[in-house]
């Protein structure tokens, strides 16, 4: 078995901010605590030098994309609805810690951000992110959009059920009350705001990405 590679991890906003060696002590500075911004890197040289620079030169930040697609193909799909939020979730492994956040999708400002959970999917992460969405621009009554690049929280959404094969646990029970919560509010909610699929292969990485791949 190959031996896991270490990891340092950068808080630039959280209860305290530093670089930390382990993700459990990570998790501390991080765990509610709204807006909390962290990374992890692969020497802690890089991380060190993470911590004195903007994290926005390290959250979502990539190099210029060129999408693949004929000019025909991309004058068909055509640009993004900037009126419009963008929800993302990323994951550990699979399961493994996972988080999601939405964001203003021309701006990447930050509008909300939960987690890290234990032993979560990415597929709930999503599903969580779009009913997450979903409930915050209700309560702000705003007719703007959700852009997910995930087929399949889409149709979760549609049935207003998280369809995971994830088993249930001790280790998970927090994430699925979450779940249950945002089931029973798909239920018991109406609302007119249209989820759309974010066209990666014509506009890159979806605004609410977290840039950690």
């Amino acid at each position: 078995m190959s031996k896991k590679k270490k990891k340092y991890y950068t808080v630039w906003k959280g209860h305290k901010t530093g670089v930390f060696e382990s993700w459990d002590d990570c998790k501390a500075q991080i765990n509610n605590f709204d807006g909390a911004i962290y990374k992890s890197f692969s020497t802690l040289d890089a991380a060190k030098k993470a911590l004195e620079e903007n994290y926005k030169n390290y959250i979502g930040k990539s190099s210029k994309f060129k999408s693949e697609l004929s000019d025909a193909q991309l004058k068909k799909i055509g640009q993004p609805n900037y009126n419009s939020i963008s929800v993302d979730a990323a994951v550990s492994g699979n399961p493994g810690k996972m988080e999601y956040r939405g964001v203003d999708t021309k701006t990447k400002k930050q509008l909300f951000i939960q987690g890290p959970f234990e032993e979560g999917t990415n597929n709930i992460g999503e599903f969580l992110a779009i009913v997450h969405g979903l409930a915050f621009l209700k309560k702000h009554k705003s007719n703007r959009i959700i852009y997910t690049d995930s087929r399949t929280a889409i149709s979760w959404i549609k049935k207003k059920k998280c369809n995971t094969k994830l088993e249930r646990t001790d280790k998970n029970k927090m994430l699925f009350e979450l779940v249950d919560r945002a089931e029973n509010w798909l239920k018991t909610n109406t609302y007119k705001t249209i989820i759309v699929k974010w066209e990666t292969k014509a506009w890159g990485e979806i605004p609410a990405d977290f840039g950690r791949k």
